[in-house]
């Protein structure tokens, strides 16, 4: 069985807050999405009822997920006051909805980042109630995650010694992206790669060294470009770490299977490291792993697959005695 690390729920307590306050922009009409930071999307069953969800994990010979808020639920734009409500609701809810299968069900808490010491005391207070690490965006209402405002989140999160799932969100305007959802499909591994080689370059690994970073779809054109981030290291005066800082960081990152492709998948358990790639899925939504199972096999022989389906979720998240582990 295998454990996904990148699964996404939306509480019914979130929701219904969502519903009864039109403050946040957003239009539920029935199972209907209307609203900011998403095209419009159908919320399945399996986003907030935790009988659903075991159902679709169970057709994708899934055992254990660690889930998390999809970045429709990060809301970073609205005050400090409503950011950290949403968050209370949705951590809330993920604590409840988890608690009805504990032996498969592990959540990630919402934070409000747009106010980073109240993030860091919310995170403080999920860690409390169970979450096993955090799940934020790769950028804040136009802020940037390597920005100086945000030092006392990094250094929270590095006392917490839970990782920091780091989903895109949200893209900058770029009208060459329209009309084929090309915002998701080119400019969300975009957004990931921007973001990771700007932490690199300002720093923040090296400052907080037990900090672990989670990212997603297989870590976006990163893997697959850091010889070029190497080679500016070398030459250029604008950045100002040696190249040994990329490979540091290397060390802290962990990606996803999220890449659609065998060979891609393959190539990027030889560029990081067998140990430092997790089975990650995007379920519900529809640019999910339709068959993750099938993904591992066409990619990995059996020990590969016991160490990337499951073995480093269970070590990177403290997961021992979940299904699957």
């Amino acid at each position: 069985m295998l454990i996904d690390v990148h699964n996404h729920v939306m509480p019914a307590e979130v929701l219904d807050l969502l519903r009864s306050d039109p403050g946040y922009g957003v239009t539920i009409d029935g199972d209907r999405w209307t609203g900011v930071h998403h095209v419009p999307f159908t919320i399945a069953a399996s986003f907030h009822d935790p009988a659903a969800k075991i159902a679709e994990m169970d057709a994708k010979q899934i055992g254990s997920a660690v889930v998390s808020p999809p970045p429709p639920l990060f809301f970073y734009e609205v005050s400090s006051d409503m950011g950290a409500r949403l968050c209370e609701a949705a951590n809330d809810g993920m604590a409840k909805f988890c608690d009805v299968h504990p032996d498969r069900l592990k959540w990630l808490a919402n934070l409000p980042m747009q106010d980073p010491p109240r993030a860091a005391e919310v995170y403080r207070a999920a860690l409390a109630q169970g979450c096993v690490g955090a799940a934020i965006g790769t950028s804040i209402a136009g802020q940037r995650l390597d920005e100086p405002v945000f030092e006392v989140f990094w250094a929270a999160a590095e006392r917490a010694g839970r990782p920091v799932l780091v989903h895109p969100a949200f893209n900058e305007p770029n009208p060459a992206l329209e009309p084929y959802y090309f915002q998701n499909v080119i400019g969300n591994p975009l957004e990931t790669t921007v973001m990771v080689e700007r932490m690199i370059c300002a720093g923040v690994f090296s400052v907080h060294p037990a900090l672990r970073l989670l990212v997603l779809h297989g870590g976006g054109y990163l893997p697959y470009q850091v010889g070029r981030l190497v080679h500016a290291c070398e030459v250029r005066p604008e950045i100002p770490v040696p190249a040994s800082d990329v490979w540091q960081a290397f060390g802290q990152l962990y990606f996803d299977t999220i890449t659609h492709d065998t060979a891609a998948l393959r190539y990027l358990a030889e560029r990081v490291g067998t140990d430092h790639v997790l089975l990650g899925t995007d379920l519900p939504f529809d640019m999910a792993l339709a068959e993750p199972a099938l993904a591992l096999a066409e990619a990995f022989d059996d020990p590969q697959r016991d160490v990337i389906g499951s073995a480093n979720a269970v070590r990177l998240f403290g997961l021992e005695g979940m299904r699957g582990a």
